[in-house]
């Protein structure tokens, strides 16, 4: 036998061993065994979303919310339910559901130009980055990358921000800026990612710090909305759409969940650890809350019963998902930020919060709630609740099962 039929047979053999061990490998992961809950959680996740995408189809709409049903691209909340579609692919593997996603996130694609508020990060990384992250569509980034410097066009070089919302002068606002703006900075930093220019993750750092500077008390708290002077980038006033009218107390829930994520993805994005501990600081205040539930669910505002009198899962499927998260950062809390995580989660997934098949007009996730003082959204049903839930089953199971 010469040596270069040596050399094949080596190879082969080479070969063969690793695809064994690529089988080997696999059958592990298939037979490693949900708890419980979650495979109760995610069957009736898939029923739900299966009901809801049929009438995505039949209307070319998306849903928003019970009290809304479903709404044109434009709405903010368009995003959602294409990327929890993304999810449920990422999670089963099976085709159908990469139809839908594809299907459902097809819908926004005008969107990348729509540059009337801040909102497209919520409606294009939610659906098309899990979309490019899943497949490497070739598309996508192109999107993702229009869609970045629309948002990017909102920016202001005289405040350091990214605007929210236009001039209000009923509300007396020259500048208004919202903690939820902190969501849609991964828009651009995954542009940043794609496309190499500096431009949009300099946006993003300098909204992520002037807003850490600027609308966070001391107790690492914040108002729904800050206004600044439109000139010189000073802050003229803390207010509130959501939350509390009380500027002085108000610590609207999901406001303070978008802060937790926010911050934690910036973390993720650029090491930077002032990052992590604001938002190691933000988890602390919320977790040692007084008016904090014993099951992790929030009143829709931490100033407690006697002004919320209902519990929000929405701000809970966010924050659970942004603790689950930043516990694999944090190097001297991420047990109890993991811990905490999976104790909402598993609210969360209790009869009390997850819906029954074919109920709940097929959304999840049961007491979500839009805006308890204007007494909007109430009855329970949200887009972005059951988003944030799915993701956070998902990046808890990866963790511990190793998806």
């Amino acid at each position: 036998m010469n040596s270069r039929s040596k050399r094949n047979i080596l190879v082969i053999l080479f070969l063969a061993f690793c695809f064994c061990e690529t089988l080997q490998s696999k059958s592990v992961k298939q037979d490693k065994k949900e708890p419980q809950w979650f495979e109760h959680a995610f069957s009736v996740i898939e029923k739900q979303a299966k009901a809801m995408s049929a009438q995505v189809e039949k209307t070319s709409l998306l849903p928003r919310s019970i009290d809304c049903g479903l709404v044109p691209p434009t709405d903010w909340t368009s995003g959602f339910f294409p990327g929890m579609l993304w999810y449920i692919y990422e999670y089963t593997g099976k085709k159908e559901w990469k139809e839908r996603a594809e299907h459902a996130t097809a819908l926004l694609e005008a969107e990348q130009f729509n540059a009337f508020d801040h909102d497209i990060g919520f409606k294009m990384y939610c659906s098309y980055g899990n979309g490019w992250r899943l497949t490497q569509n070739p598309d996508y980034p192109k999107i993702l990358i229009r869609s970045a410097k629309t948002l990017g066009s909102r920016y202001s070089y005289k405040t350091g921000l990214i605007m929210s919302w236009e001039e209000n002068k009923a509300r007396d606002w020259q500048f208004p800026v919202i903690i939820d703006n902190m969501m849609n900075l991964e828009l651009l930093m995954e542009a940043y990612k794609l496309s190499g220019d500096t431009t949009l993750q300099q946006i993003a750092i300098s909204h992520a710090d002037k807003t850490m500077n600027c609308q966070y008390r001391k107790n690492y708290s914040c108002p729904h909305v800050v206004d600044y002077d439109a000139e010189t980038g000073q802050v003229r006033k803390f207010d509130w759409n959501n939350g509390s009218d009380d500027v002085r107390v108000s610590t609207w829930a999901r406001g303070q969940s978008w802060g937790l994520y926010g911050f934690t993805m910036m973390y993720r994005e650029t090491n930077d650890t002032k990052y992590l501990q604001h938002a190691e600081h933000i988890a602390d205040f919320l977790l040692h809350h007084p008016n904090l539930p014993a099951d992790g669910i929030p009143y829709w505002d931490y100033t407690g019963v006697k002004i919320s009198k209902i519990r929000d899962a929405a701000a809970a499927a966010v924050m659970a998902s942004a603790l689950i998260e930043l516990s694999t950062y944090s190097k001297t809390k991420g047990v109890e930020y993991f811990k905490a995580g999976e104790k909402i989660l598993k609210s969360l997934s209790s009869d009390t919060f997850l819906a029954k098949p074919g109920k709940h007009s097929n959304f999840i996730v049961k007491q979500a709630i839009g805006n308890y003082l204007r007494n909007s959204e109430l009855k329970g049903g949200i887009s972005y609740a059951d988003y944030y839930y799915v993701e956070g089953l998902l990046r808890y199971i990866k963790l511990t099962n190793q998806l």
